[in-house]
């Protein structure tokens, strides 16, 4: 298990720079009557967020499914983004986070959402070790189950393509670099894929829920993949209020394994869906705003399993934008990767 979290790792940040070169599109590909864009601004950011994996196992003879929640936190964070370049560092500080398990594996949430004109990008990168069922989902208890040993990973990449994204700046609402200065609307299409596996040291579901041994599992792994179409929009109001919404929904050719006593394997196809949400203020100056990205992935049902995983990220941002100065502008371009490619 050990090389299996590096390579992807490594694969991260080698696409990353790719994603982020894609986005850095030059500036004269929008219309500038419905997208501005700044070129002399630094913009500062104090934000809270949280990211997420989690597990829904749902059991043909229970009455609702099991969730199973990662030990996740909410992050408090600061970052910056200049030229093209973003960079954001946060933690889940002790105070904001009481009910988090003590002394728990250390998890890898790597997470990258690019939006150049024109596409739409998400890559996922997860590894997280050690998962709970809340008392809310479990019929027989009124504590929570915790799982110290479960582990879980999820593996995919997301990538669309915007009919009319010279006049739509997602960008804007992500980051909030560009600014949205007329409503734009666009459909998009594109293709996604998504694997990864999920592996305890016995048997997940709790045996005080008393469900049938068959229902029971300890290992699984799936894969999926296939065509996807959406729309995505920015309405702007109020001179400078935003509100921008991204939906889309796939159906996947995939196979889904799991293990009890046996293997059971069995190939199909599902739908899933991806939905965006962004809300807030911005202007040259700064920005207060919102997000939320989803993405719900059913599994291939395997004889009785009929499962889910979903990944989210929500985060609130304030945000203070100053100018800079020529000769910093130039002395700033002269290391920046996206200036020396001449791609800003």
């Amino acid at each position: 298990m050990a090389r299996f979290p590096k390579f992807f790792i490594f694969l991260f940040f080698s696409i990353v720079p790719i994603l982020s070169i894609s986005a850095q599109e030059k500036k004269s590909g929008y219309d500038s009557s419905y997208v501005e864009r700044a070129s002399k601004k630094m913009l500062f950011r104090l934000y809270t967020s949280r990211k997420y994996t989690d597990l829904v196992v749902n059991v043909p003879e229970a009455d609702q499914g099991y969730r199973y929640n990662p030990n996740t936190g909410l992050n408090l964070g600061l970052g910056f983004t200049y030229q093209g370049v973003t960079i954001n560092v946060a933690a889940p500080l002790g105070f904001m986070n009481p009910n988090r398990y003590k002394n728990w594996p250390k998890y890898l949430d790597l997470q990258a959402h690019a939006y150049p004109k024109n596409f739409i990008i998400d890559f996922l990168g997860q590894f997280y070790k050690g998962y709970s069922i809340d008392s809310d989902f479990l019929q027989n208890s009124t504590e929570p189950y915790p799982r110290k040993d479960m582990r879980l990973i999820t593996v995919g990449l997301n990538v669309n393509y915007l009919f009319f994204g010279e006049k739509l700046s997602l960008q804007a609402s992500f980051t909030q670099e560009d600014i949205q200065k007329r409503s734009a609307f666009s459909p998009f299409v594109g293709f996604e894929a998504y694997g990864g596996s999920i592996e305890g040291d016995s048997l997940l579901i709790p045996t005080t829920e008393q469900i049938d041994p068959k229902y029971n599992f300890g290992k699984s792994r799936y894969f999926q993949g296939g065509p996807n179409a959406g729309l995505a929009g920015t309405l702007v109001f109020g001179g400078g209020f935003f509100l921008t919404g991204v939906a889309s929904a796939n159906l996947s050719l995939g196979f889904s394994e799991w293990e009890n006593q046996e293997k059971t394997k069995s190939w199909g196809v599902v739908p899933t869906y991806y939905l965006r949400g962004f809300f807030g203020y911005n202007n040259d100056r700064f920005s207060i705003n919102a997000n939320y990205v989803y993405k719900q992935s059913d599994l291939v049902k395997v004889a009785d399993y009929n499962n889910a995983i979903n990944t989210g990220n929500y985060r609130i941002n304030l945000i203070y934008k100053i100018n800079t100065s020529d000769k910093f502008d130039k002395g700033f371009k002269k290391i920046n990767l996206f200036s020396i490619l001449g791609l800003n």
